[in-house]
């Protein structure tokens, strides 16, 4: 999974290097500046000598500065690699999801297939960012620390050996229980996506028939049911912040209590003991330390919900088309004959019954044959097997008296106009949507298109003729109109 996934980093390796590199300098100049600040203390205040303190003042300006900008360069790089990490992957996505056919659609849903292109994307996206930056940060910050305040007071820094444990086990039980109900949340956006499409497409069957109060509780349901799972995943996850609280202000209740009496006991000294300036670096190093298990139990928590997300994106780029030319494929169609040999066709392996049973039929080129029945009688389906949008589950479906799956399939459907059920106009103009079928139809082709499809009397309406634009969907296109816009948009296939 994780080597699918990587392949779509492409163009941004750079950046994912530099990024986890400058959080490295990052947390050097972090580590470093508590060190600076307790020198300052004990040998510049403490012994009231001001050219040390200007002297340490500047070292510590510095760190700071280089410590800043390696953050604010580390935070850019992060960001760019991610960014185009999830721009390549959606772009895989959506390449991918171009070679699928019909029937690989109907397995993904296109609601499933919605979300994954979405909301999954931006989750890995975060998580990929969180992992080239903060997953670099916190182990760094945690393993710099820990060797700093050892080496500070090895005695008193036992009072992280209490702690972390404590904050390590209640982080892990709480990312552990939250990782189930963040994989039934992305389930749940599927249907959502899927009863948001079901109403847009429909929204005029559902007006109609009175479905608007319907058509609301479906959507309230599964709305629900998100909000539900989310609630109680970030009930779970709020434990968080107590949990480190706790632990910090416990190591700093008894930092503050042992380290006062061996302040006192060597008075202030550090050759004899624990110095002030050193009591104060620890004070840091604690919050570094316990922040550090903070940020990786996030990052956990971010990886456990990408990781979902992650294995659905990868469903869809290891999905191999259903429909694949053969090895050596016929590229002419002879002529428009057509003859389906004992037909039949279901829509699912495990389908109880056939959607097509035993279809003998032989149409002569140039012949018109209409084919009649009621809704659900599997018209389109019949229409669907020429152009081999899906495949006979048994017999065979000839044009030009040769197997449809012997011809490559972009030699079969570019001579083979299929308008479906659903018709589709695309933003643009009239012309824009005809060319879709010929890129280089002149304008007495594409009229001579829209006169046989009885569209030229709708083009007339508009002064601008073909260049007339039309919304997104043909919105302002009636439906009888748009499907002799699509008819013409067919005819002009080459």
């Amino acid at each position: 999974m994780i080597q699918k996934l990587m392949k779509s980093i492409r163009e941004y390796k750079t950046a994912s290097i530099k990024a986890p590199v400058f959080v490295s300098l990052e947390v050097v100049m972090e580590c470093v500046i508590p060190l600076i600040m307790a020198n300052l203390i004990d040998q510049g205040i403490t012994a009231g000598n001001m050219p040390y303190i200007w002297k340490a003042g500047l070292v510590l300006l510095l760190a700071s500065f280089a410590s800043l900008l390696f953050g604010v360069l580390s935070g850019k790089y992060a960001s760019v690699a991610s960014a185009g990490f999830a721009k390549n992957l959606r772009g895989d996505m959506y390449r991918q999801i171009q070679t699928f056919s019909f029937a690989n659609i109907d397995r993904f849903s296109t609601g499933g297939l919605v979300t994954r292109l979405t909301t999954d994307v931006s989750n890995v996206q975060n998580a990929y960012q969180m992992i080239i930056r903060t997953a670099v940060r916190s182990p760094f910050m945690l393993l710099f620390s820990l060797i700093a305040a050892i080496s500070i007071d090895a005695q008193l820094s036992l009072i992280f050996a209490v702690f972390i444990p404590i904050l390590g086990v209640g982080l892990y039980l709480v990312a552990t229980n939250a990782h189930p109900i963040f994989e039934r949340v992305f389930r749940r956006y599927d249907r959502l996506n899927n009863v948001v499409q079901e109403n847009l497409s429909g929204i005029r069957v559902v007006k109609a028939f009175v479905r608007e109060e319907h058509e609301k509780e479906k959507f309230g349901e599964v709305s629900q049911e998100i909000y539900l799972n989310f609630s109680k995943a970030e009930k779970i996850l709020a434990f968080n912040m107590p949990l480190m609280q706790f632990c910090v202000y416990g190591c700093m209740l008894l930092l503050s209590w042992f380290g006062a009496k061996a302040v006192v006991a060597c008075g202030g000294d550090a050759a004899l003991g624990l110095s002030t300036g050193e009591l104060t670096s620890l004070f840091t190093y604690t919050m570094q330390i316990l922040m550090s298990l903070m940020m990786l139990s996030m990052v956990f928590v971010m990886i456990t919900m990408a990781s979902e997300s992650a294995q659905r994106i990868v469903e869809v780029l290891c999905e191999e088309s259903a429909l694949q030319s053969p090895e050596n494929p016929v590229r002419e169609v002879k002529d428009g004959s057509i003859d389906f040999d004992n037909v039949s066709f279901k829509y699912a392996k495990t389908a109880e019954r056939m959607a097509l049973s035993g279809i003998d039929l032989h149409i002569r080129s140039g012949e018109t044959i209409g084919i009649i029945g009621g809704t659900g009688s599997s018209k389109s389906t019949l229409i669907q097997l020429i152009s081999r949008l899906y495949d006979a589950t048994e017999g065979a479906v000839r044009v030009g008296g040769v197997d449809v799956r012997s011809y490559d399939l972009e030699a079969l459907r570019d001579q083979v106009a299929v308008v479906l059920q659903k018709n589709v106009l695309f933003s643009g103009s009239i012309r824009e949507n005809l060319r879709w079928g010929n890129k280089d139809a002149t304008d007495a082709e594409m009229e001579e298109a829209c006169r046989l499809a009885q569209a030229d009397e709708f083009i007339r309406q508009f002064p601008d003729g073909y260049d007339t634009h039309i919304e997104q969907g043909g919105a302002n296109v009636s439906g009888g109109q748009k499907q002799r816009l699509c008819i013409a948009r067919a005819l002009l296939k080459k």
